[in-house]
Order: C-alpha cells, then structure tokens, then sequence
C-alpha cells in the first residue's frame, strides 16, 4: 500500500515541484494582483507583435500560442521546477503548468478574450521527496470564444487523467500558486516562508481543504504536531473523503498511540483507494518491480476495471503478463493498448506486438 509509506502528504496542482524555491523577496509573498499582473515591457511588445493587427478572437489565440513558444516571440520552456508568477515567466521564459497557465490566462485577457483557469482533480502525477508524497492536480488555461470551449495546456501528454477539466475561478487558481511555492519553500528548509504562503492561500479560499492539509504538513515540519493535527481535522471537516488529510491525520494518531482512531481513518482512506484507479495503477508498478507479478497483474486489472480508456494500464498489464511467460495474455492486453493510443505510442506498441507476435511463431 502507498498510503502507509507517508510520513505527510501534500496535493499541489501542475507537475510536482522542485525542492529548490526562486528567490522570495523580504516583503513576503505577492499579493494576488501581483502574481497576474503583465509587466509593462511584456504588455507592450504583446501589443505591438500580437495585437497591433485586427484578427478574429479563434484567430487571436492562435496568434497568442505562437507568440507564447515561437522562438521569434517569448519561446517559452517547460520547466516543472518554475513555480513563477507572470513577471518571472516573462523573466526567465520558463514555466510549469501552473504558472504557463497564469501566463496563457493574462495574455488572453490582455487580448480581450474570455480566459480562465481549469482544473483536473484526478490525474497521475506524483513524486516521493524524502518523507513526503506529492499527488498534484493538473491546471490548465481555458478560453471560450462564442459557444466554444477551448483549451491550451503545456503537458496535455504528460498527465493521465479520466475526467475532463472544469473551470475554476481566479481565488482557486492562485491558491495553487502559493500551495506550490509553500511546498517549494517546504523543501528548501524555509518554513517560516512557507508558512507565510500558506495564510495567503487560506485567506483566498478558505473553504479549500488541500490548503488546510498542507497547512498541517507545514507545521508538522515546524515541530508543531497539535497544531498540525489542528489542520488535519479542519481539512476533513470541508472534505471527509480527502485522502491527503486522512493520511495525514492517520499517521499522526499512529505516532501518538492511538492506534483505533488511525485505523478508523485508514479504513476510510482505503474506500477512497479502493475507486481510484491511480493508486491501483501504482500498486501495480511497485508490485511488478518487486517482482510480486501476480500482484502486479491484479492491480492492473483493477485499475482497468476502473477506468478501462487508458492505454498504460493495458500496457502495464502486457509487461507483467509477458514477464509471466503468459504470451497470449501479453498480446492481447498489447493490443488494447494500440487500440486506445495514437501517435508515436500508438507506433510504440505496434512494433512490441509484433515483436511478440514473432516470438509466439
């Protein structure tokens, strides 16, 4: 089981962040208008090479995202470490899906467009630092222009998700921006400052129960397990179900002996597991590495069960069949896996079916 293995546990939104924070200024963190705020040199060249032409609003945008990547315009980079505001985007030409969102949403509303933030709550995306899981949400820019509802996303092929994104307002939107770069801070050792990102992020949005769970964390880390705990139970009084504060306020009643009030909690975390297709697909990977196939096979299975659509878990399931030395469960799991991809993967499995399809002659 992964939940077990967590000591604290953060939800951030875009690609997991890096342990190393950009500078904070000693005034603290932005405010709200700040960390959207076009700065005037970017304002005017936006104006001059995007905007100096009348265009259609569909063409508009499409003006906007070669002005975001062609290197004649900002060329922008992917960076999943660039936890930034509009300003440092535009000053380093670096992003991650959050702030390339920021980015993208400042732009189109310079331009005249109706723009928002959108969020996926159910993705696969997630690294281990030390003694703290990150399971992030996926944020992305939506534009409607007249009855259509578009999207422009930076890693649209990196994240795994079964649900379609849904709007989000500014509020929600930026507590991701000061969620994340708490969780930077976290890493970087600078709790106070942290801590300082966490309060804004509560004052936006108060009834978000990640901010309340991170919160914890924090003063988790800052040797404050009461207030921690403190933290935990108020994130679950807004969500009962949120599989961060339950761990969270699990492990810490382990810690402190009382092992039925974690155990009830651990029960409840396990229901939520147990329709989650992720933690499935998960367990499936670590039991394969272990060599635990039949385990492996299982979990994929589940996890197809629950969200048959994607291709890596047919895939997944190929590789620990294969490794079984069940080739003809291996192909046809293979072969479900083209069917649902596109692209190069789609070439990908092609070429291992057949591979297989040789062996088995």
């Amino acid at each position: 089981m992964i939940a077990p293995l967590m000591a604290a546990a953060l939800a951030l939104a875009g690609l997991a962040p890096a342990p190393v924070a950009p500078p904070v200024p000693e005034a603290g963190p932005p405010a709200p208008a700040e960390v959207m705020a076009l700065p005037e040199p970017l304002r005017q060249r936006f104006h001059a090479e995007v905007l100096s032409t009348p265009r259609a609003p569909d063409q508009r945008l499409r003006r906007i995202v070669e002005f975001l990547f062609a290197p004649e315009g900002l060329g922008m980079r992917y960076n999943i470490e660039a936890n930034h505001t509009v300003a440092e985007s535009y000053a380093t030409r670096e992003a991650n899906c959050l702030s390339f969102t920021l980015l993208a949403i400042a732009l189109a509303r310079e331009a005249g467009l109706d723009a928002y933030g959108q969020q996926i709550d159910e993705t696969l995306a997630w690294r281990q630092e030390e003694d703290t899981l990150y399971r992030t949400h996926h944020v992305n820019a939506g534009v409607r222009i007249h009855k259509r509802q578009l999207t422009v996303d930076v890693a649209w092929d990196q994240v795994i998700a079964r649900k379609p994104p849904r709007r989000i307002d500014d509020q929600r939107l930026l507590v991701h921006y000061y969620n994340n770069r708490a969780a930077d801070l976290l890493e970087a050792g600078r709790l106070d400052d942290a801590l300082r990102y966490a309060r804004v992020a509560q004052a936006l949005d108060p009834g978000y129960a990640v901010t309340w769970s991170n919160t914890g964390v924090l003063h988790l880390r800052n040797g404050e397990p009461l207030l921690a705990e403190r933290y935990y139970r108020h994130a679950l009084r807004l969500d009962p179900m949120n599989p961060g504060a339950l761990a969270n306020l699990a492990a810490h009643y382990l810690r402190t002996g009382d092992t039925a009030a974690a155990a009830s909690l651990q029960e409840r975390l396990r229901r939520v597991q147990a329709r989650d297709p992720f933690h499935h697909y998960l367990l499936g990977v670590r039991h394969e590495r272990e060599g635990n196939l039949e385990r492996a096979v299982d979990d994929y299975r589940t996890a197809i069960r629950l969200f048959p659509d994607e291709h890596r878990f047919h895939f997944g399931l190929a590789r620990a069949y294969f490794q079984l030395g069940d080739a003809r469960r291996a192909g046809k799991a293979l072969a479900r896996a083209e069917q649902l991809s596109e692209g190069g993967e789609r070439q990908l499995y092609h070429a291992k079916l057949d591979a297989l399809r040789r062996l088995m002659r």
